[in-house]
């Protein structure tokens, strides 16, 4: 019992560990957001989109054809992407789980909306649901694939661009940047609000091409959750903990989904069941 209580005090001080990291990368977010607002071309330290991480994806093409990177991008773009690589080749999709503001504001619009609506259902589709919901597994499963063409788009699109094929829709700058200056940025925003509400991270399930290009890390990273067999009663809880939706979690550990936020070991009752290690 002991050793039950030890585990799960570890598990409850690695989500609190995650929060605080979220926090952290989403408050530093909103500061440089708001110190591009503030008046003085000094203060503004160039474009906001330069501290973007898929902005070196959008920007590729141009800068080693001509040397030049597109407008409101930089070669500080590669810099922070190569960070997001550093955290991918040892974790996989752990920078989406831990570190993306988008990712940590839809966490926190699931939660909002968990309480808001509690017990409460009401009518979606046709059908009566409680919020955050699932959607089904067969428009899932296609639904998924979306971000892949989104990002097959934008690297076409970035061939011939001459700013971000992205930008004008991104929802880091409608969220972010505090520069709400087009009708479509201010649809961004509000689409961005309601999906997270009605459907945990249906930006990055669906809709996040940075999430496809880091998807493939999760088949090598060294850094993963392990299944021990012998603990695990296939009680199927960490199924409704994901918030990724992954189906059957445990045969799926190495899935392209999986953001590494650990939700997963956190609700898991059996100890040792599911395992951080590092091969």
């Amino acid at each position: 019992m002991a050793n039950k209580s030890k585990s799960q005090e570890n598990n409850r001080s690695d989500i609190s560990t995650r929060t605080v990291i979220q926090i952290i990368f989403l408050v530093g977010s909103i500061l440089i957001g708001l110190r591009h607002i503030m008046p003085g071309e000094s203060s503004k330290g160039g474009a906001f989109d330069v501290f973007c991480p898929f902005g070196a994806v959008e920007t590729f093409w141009s800068f080693i054809t001509t040397g030049e990177t597109l407008k409101t991008t930089s070669p500080l773009n590669f810099s922070v992407f190569l960070g997001v690589l550093g955290v991918s080749l040892l974790a996989g999709r752990a920078f989406c789980g831990w570190m993306c503001p988008i990712g940590t504001l839809q966490d926190f619009l699931a939660n909002f909306s968990s309480r808001l609506f509690g017990n409460m259902k009401i009518k979606l589709a046709g059908n009566k649901v409680r919020l955050p919901y699932k959607i089904s597994p067969r428009n899932d499963a296609w639904l998924r694939s979306l971000k892949y063409l989104v990002l097959a788009v934008i690297l076409l699109a970035s061939t011939f661009a001459i700013y971000p094929p992205l930008r004008e829709i991104c929802p880091a700058r409608a969220l972010l940047s505090f520069q709400l200056t087009t009708p479509l940025l201010w649809s961004v925003l509000i689409a961005f609000v309601i999906t997270s509400m009605a459907n945990r991270r249906f930006w990055c399930k669906y809709l996040c091409p940075l999430g496809a290009v880091l998807a493939p890390f999760n088949k090598f990273a060294p850094l993963r959750l392990v299944l021990n067999q012998d603990s695990c009663t296939s009680c199927r809880r960490c199924d409704s903990a994901c918030p990724m939706d992954i189906p059957d979690l445990t045969n799926n550990l190495r899935s392209a989904e999986c953001i590494e936020c650990l939700e997963c070991q956190e609700t898991c009752k059996e100890d040792g069941a599911l395992e951080l290690r590092l091969f």
